[in-house]
Protein backbone atom coordinates (compact mmCIF):
# COMPACT_ATOMS: atom_id res chain seq x y z
CA UNK A 1 0.00 0.00 0.00
CA UNK A 2 1.35 3.42 -0.97
CA UNK A 3 0.00 6.42 0.96
CA UNK A 4 -0.41 9.76 -0.78
CA UNK A 5 -1.76 13.19 0.07
CA UNK A 6 -3.66 15.16 -2.55
CA UNK A 7 -1.58 18.28 -3.30
CA UNK A 8 -4.08 21.17 -3.01
CA UNK A 9 -1.85 23.60 -4.93
CA UNK A 10 -1.71 21.32 -7.98
CA UNK A 11 -5.19 19.76 -7.97
CA UNK A 12 -8.61 20.96 -9.15
CA UNK A 13 -12.19 19.81 -9.46
CA UNK A 14 -13.80 21.23 -12.59
CA UNK A 15 -17.44 21.14 -13.60
CA UNK A 16 -19.51 21.87 -16.69
CA UNK A 17 -23.27 22.48 -16.88
CA UNK A 18 -25.66 23.66 -19.62
CA UNK A 19 -26.77 27.31 -19.48
CA UNK A 20 -29.90 28.56 -21.27
CA UNK A 21 -30.08 25.15 -23.01
CA UNK A 22 -27.54 26.43 -25.58
CA UNK A 23 -24.04 26.52 -24.10
CA UNK A 24 -21.88 25.07 -21.35
CA UNK A 25 -20.65 27.07 -18.38
CA UNK A 26 -17.52 25.85 -16.67
CA UNK A 27 -16.23 26.37 -13.19
CA UNK A 28 -13.71 24.98 -10.79
CA UNK A 29 -13.06 24.36 -7.15
CA UNK A 30 -9.41 25.22 -6.54
CA UNK A 31 -9.06 23.80 -3.02
CA UNK A 32 -9.07 20.00 -3.19
CA UNK A 33 -7.44 17.95 -0.42
CA UNK A 34 -7.47 14.43 0.95
CA UNK A 35 -5.67 11.11 0.99
CA UNK A 36 -5.17 8.17 -1.34
CA UNK A 37 -4.01 4.75 -0.20
CA UNK A 38 -3.14 2.92 -3.41
CA UNK A 39 -2.38 -0.80 -3.59
CA UNK A 40 -0.98 -1.44 -7.09
CA UNK A 41 -0.92 -5.22 -6.53
CA UNK A 42 -4.50 -5.46 -5.25
CA UNK A 43 -6.35 -2.28 -6.31
CA UNK A 44 -9.51 -3.43 -4.50
CA UNK A 45 -7.68 -2.64 -1.22
CA UNK A 46 -7.16 1.00 -2.26
CA UNK A 47 -8.99 3.85 -0.50
CA UNK A 48 -9.66 7.50 -1.37
CA UNK A 49 -10.98 10.30 0.81
CA UNK A 50 -11.28 13.77 -0.69
CA UNK A 51 -12.59 17.15 0.41
CA UNK A 52 -13.44 20.17 -1.70
CA UNK A 53 -13.73 23.64 -0.17
CA UNK A 54 -16.93 25.01 -1.75
CA UNK A 55 -15.77 28.59 -1.05
CA UNK A 56 -12.99 28.03 -3.60
CA UNK A 57 -15.61 27.92 -6.42
CA UNK A 58 -14.79 30.13 -9.42
CA UNK A 59 -16.63 30.53 -12.72
CA UNK A 60 -14.91 33.79 -13.85
CA UNK A 61 -18.09 35.75 -12.99
CA UNK A 62 -18.33 37.18 -9.45
CA UNK A 63 -22.13 37.49 -9.38
CA UNK A 64 -22.60 33.93 -10.60
CA UNK A 65 -20.04 32.68 -8.05
CA UNK A 66 -21.91 34.48 -5.25
CA UNK A 67 -25.23 33.01 -6.44
CA UNK A 68 -23.78 29.48 -6.60
CA UNK A 69 -22.43 29.87 -3.05
CA UNK A 70 -25.82 31.13 -1.78
CA UNK A 71 -28.69 29.11 -0.28
CA UNK A 72 -30.16 28.78 -3.83
CA UNK A 73 -27.37 26.31 -4.68
CA UNK A 74 -24.46 25.12 -2.51
CA UNK A 75 -25.36 27.10 0.64
CA UNK A 76 -21.72 27.35 1.77
CA UNK A 77 -22.74 28.74 5.16
CA UNK A 78 -24.36 25.37 6.00
CA UNK A 79 -22.38 23.06 3.70
CA UNK A 80 -18.82 24.38 3.27
CA UNK A 81 -17.41 21.08 1.95
CA UNK A 82 -18.05 18.51 -0.72
CA UNK A 83 -16.67 15.10 0.28
CA UNK A 84 -15.97 11.79 -1.41
CA UNK A 85 -15.22 8.51 0.38
CA UNK A 86 -14.43 5.46 -1.74
CA UNK A 87 -16.10 2.09 -1.21
CA UNK A 88 -14.86 -0.01 -4.14
CA UNK A 89 -12.02 0.06 -6.67
CA UNK A 90 -11.96 -2.10 -9.81
CA UNK A 91 -9.13 -2.15 -12.37
CA UNK A 92 -10.59 -1.75 -15.87
CA UNK A 93 -7.37 -1.40 -17.86
CA UNK A 94 -3.74 -0.40 -17.68
CA UNK A 95 -3.77 2.47 -15.15
CA UNK A 96 -7.58 2.68 -15.49
CA UNK A 97 -10.08 2.08 -12.69
CA UNK A 98 -13.73 2.42 -11.70
CA UNK A 99 -13.85 4.06 -8.28
CA UNK A 100 -17.20 3.75 -6.52
CA UNK A 101 -17.89 5.87 -3.46
CA UNK A 102 -20.14 8.20 -1.52
CA UNK A 103 -20.25 11.78 -2.78
CA UNK A 104 -21.75 14.32 -0.38
CA UNK A 105 -22.90 17.68 -1.76
CA UNK A 106 -25.24 20.09 0.01
CA UNK A 107 -25.70 17.61 2.87
CA UNK A 108 -26.92 14.84 0.54
CA UNK A 109 -24.89 11.65 0.05
CA UNK A 110 -25.23 9.55 -3.10
CA UNK A 111 -23.14 6.75 -4.54
CA UNK A 112 -21.24 7.72 -7.70
CA UNK A 113 -18.76 5.95 -9.97
CA UNK A 114 -15.64 7.79 -11.10
CA UNK A 115 -13.71 6.71 -14.19
CA UNK A 116 -10.07 7.08 -13.15
CA UNK A 117 -6.89 7.33 -15.22
CA UNK A 118 -3.77 6.83 -13.13
CA UNK A 119 -1.99 6.90 -10.90
CA UNK A 120 0.95 6.69 -13.25
CA UNK A 121 4.60 6.04 -12.46
CA UNK A 122 6.06 8.16 -9.67
CA UNK A 123 8.50 10.99 -10.39
CA UNK A 124 10.79 12.85 -8.02
CA UNK A 125 10.33 16.62 -7.92
CA UNK A 126 13.31 18.99 -7.50
CA UNK A 127 12.83 18.91 -3.69
CA UNK A 128 13.00 15.11 -3.45
CA UNK A 129 9.26 14.43 -3.09
CA UNK A 130 7.80 11.40 -4.88
CA UNK A 131 4.71 12.38 -6.86
CA UNK A 132 2.20 10.86 -9.21
CA UNK A 133 -1.02 12.04 -10.80
CA UNK A 134 -4.51 10.87 -11.58
CA UNK A 135 -7.59 12.18 -13.37
CA UNK A 136 -11.19 11.16 -12.78
CA UNK A 137 -14.53 12.02 -14.31
CA UNK A 138 -18.19 11.41 -13.65
CA UNK A 139 -21.60 12.91 -14.39
CA UNK A 140 -24.23 13.64 -11.76
CA UNK A 141 -27.73 15.09 -11.70
CA UNK A 142 -27.54 18.16 -9.46
CA UNK A 143 -31.16 17.69 -8.34
CA UNK A 144 -30.18 14.37 -6.73
CA UNK A 145 -28.12 16.46 -4.30
CA UNK A 146 -30.82 19.02 -3.50
CA UNK A 147 -29.52 21.66 -5.93
CA UNK A 148 -32.91 22.34 -7.47
CA UNK A 149 -33.01 26.12 -8.09
CA UNK A 150 -33.91 27.00 -11.68
CA UNK A 151 -35.85 29.42 -13.88
CA UNK A 152 -38.13 28.39 -16.74
CA UNK A 153 -37.39 30.12 -20.05
CA UNK A 154 -40.23 31.67 -22.05
CA UNK A 155 -38.94 29.86 -25.15
CA UNK A 156 -39.07 26.53 -23.30
CA UNK A 157 -36.42 24.81 -21.30
CA UNK A 158 -34.61 26.07 -18.22
CA UNK A 159 -31.80 28.41 -17.25
CA UNK A 160 -29.56 25.72 -15.69
CA UNK A 161 -29.25 22.13 -16.89
CA UNK A 162 -29.60 19.22 -14.48
CA UNK A 163 -26.59 17.17 -15.61
CA UNK A 164 -23.19 18.24 -14.28
CA UNK A 165 -20.00 16.82 -15.76
CA UNK A 166 -17.18 16.67 -13.20
CA UNK A 167 -13.47 16.36 -13.97
CA UNK A 168 -10.83 15.94 -11.25
CA UNK A 169 -7.14 16.46 -11.91
CA UNK A 170 -5.01 15.44 -8.96
CA UNK A 171 -1.34 15.58 -8.12
CA UNK A 172 -0.47 13.16 -5.35
CA UNK A 173 2.51 13.45 -2.98
CA UNK A 174 3.89 10.33 -1.29
CA UNK A 175 3.08 10.65 2.43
Amino acid sequence: MIAYNIDPSHSTADFKVRHLMIANVRGEFSKVSGTVAFDPETPANSKVEARIDVNSLQTREEQRDAHLKSADFFDVEKYPEITFVSKKVVRTGDEEYKLTGDLTIHGVTKEVVLEVEGPGPEVKDPWGNLKTGASAKTKINRKDFGLVWNVALETGGVLVGDDVNIQLDLELVRA
